[in-house]
């Protein structure tokens, strides 16, 4: 992934109020049933997968094109537009609503007929990009929102969403299926206010060296590890800081030594099946990079690895009203074009083709 642009999304109160977000589950759902009829579901997963699209889909739904609800509020509206006998659907959500994701993901898997293996591989990729966004990748912004978006074939992308409390901003994280290796810059993307200045990020690739300490550290016994960090705080062990001058990492506080020694009871081969094993979390996996990179001189990387990104007017007023005539007028023509495109008639999605040509690149 490479850096290329930095988008505000600043936590914005209130709600959108009803009348609009009734607009916008209509207006996305044809627009996104448009894009299937042209090219198949699979590009509909691509384009949600770019945080470029998404952030524009958004804003021609009504949003203002900084506010963090971008995220929420357009999949919440998508989830309510698309049913099952469209081929693509949302599972997950907000808060408590994203931890009914696996069983939103077998009830769906019923309805697709999708096979119990794809699901239960399905169900690793939501479990595991949520935990390579909060725990592998710790840049200071606690995921609340989680939704997957999977089409009749089990493919998958993957919107979820994080905030700094102290901050108020909020970080939107991409994933689109085809996955080979979940904890080597597997994303598809990620927008954000900033650039943060200190993140550690043990999915990159710079990182790959720690992460094979870091298995090697939980495949020999937890008590040597101990005895690793003793040496670090008593002074016994010569630390980065002495020629850098300043903090390259801060040892957590609470490891969960318990999980430790059930990684070495399961001797995980890799790191993605290290970062699998229920209660690795975010302190323990800082530990082990600590450990990799004090201790052994594998380098971390420290690299933020963020990637960023008005039709209608925006839910704030910004930058101008939301025009309702025109949102039901836009609506009217979608549905339209969709209806006569069924049965034969595409004239009118040729049309919206063709005036393509008059929006500035």
């Amino acid at each position: 992934m490479e850096r290329s642009g930095v988008a505000n999304l600043p936590l914005h109160p209130g709600h959108a109020p009803r009348w609009l977000f009734k607009r916008m589950v209509t207006l996305s759902g044809e627009i996104i049933k448009v894009i299937e009829m042209e090219y198949g579901t699979e590009e509909v997963l691509r384009r949600l997968a770019d945080p470029y699209w998404f952030q524009a889909f958004s804003c021609v739904i009504g949003f203002d094109w900084h506010s963090s609800g971008t995220t929420t509020v357009t999949m919440g509206a998508l989830k309510q537009a698309l049913k099952p006998e469209d081929g693509i659907v949302v599972v997950g959500g907000k808060g408590t609503v994203s931890r009914k994701t696996p069983l939103e993901i077998d009830k769906i898997g019923d309805e697709f007929n999708i096979s119990s293996r794809d699901i239960d591989g399905i169900k690793y990729a939501s479990r595991m990009a949520a935990k390579v966004d909060n725990a592998v990748l710790q840049d200071g912004y606690q995921l609340y929102h989680h939704t997957m978006v999977i089409d009749e074939r089990g493919r998958w992308a993957i919107i979820q969403q994080g905030m700094n409390e102290k901050r108020r901003y909020a970080r939107r994280y991409h994933w689109i299926y085809g996955i080979n290796n979940f904890v080597n810059e597997p994303r598809s993307g990620i927008i954000s206010d900033t650039l943060e200045k200190r993140v550690m990020d043990m999915s990159a690739r710079k990182s790959e060296e720690a992460r094979k300490i870091s298995v090697d550290l939980v495949k020999d016994n937890p008590r040597k590890m101990k005895g690793m960090i003793a040496e670090i705080k008593d002074g016994r062990q010569s630390t980065l800081d002495e020629f850098s001058g300043m903090k390259v990492l801060t040892m957590p506080w609470n490891i969960n030594w318990s999980a430790l020694f059930k990684a070495y009871e399961i001797q995980p081969t890799n790191y993605e099946e290290l970062i699998g094993i229920k209660g690795i979390g975010p302190s323990t996996v800082r530990a082990l990079a600590y450990i990799a990179e004090i201790i052994y001189g594998a380098e971390v990387s420290w690299k933020d690895p963020v990637k960023y990104s008005f039709a209608l007017g925006g839910k704030d007023g910004v930058p101008k009203p939301v025009d309702r005539v025109a949102y039901d007028r836009s609506i009217e023509i979608l549905q339209l074009s969709i209806e006569e495109a069924s049965i034969g008639n595409k004239e009118k999605l040729d049309t919206l083709k063709r005036l393509r040509r008059f929006v500035p690149p």
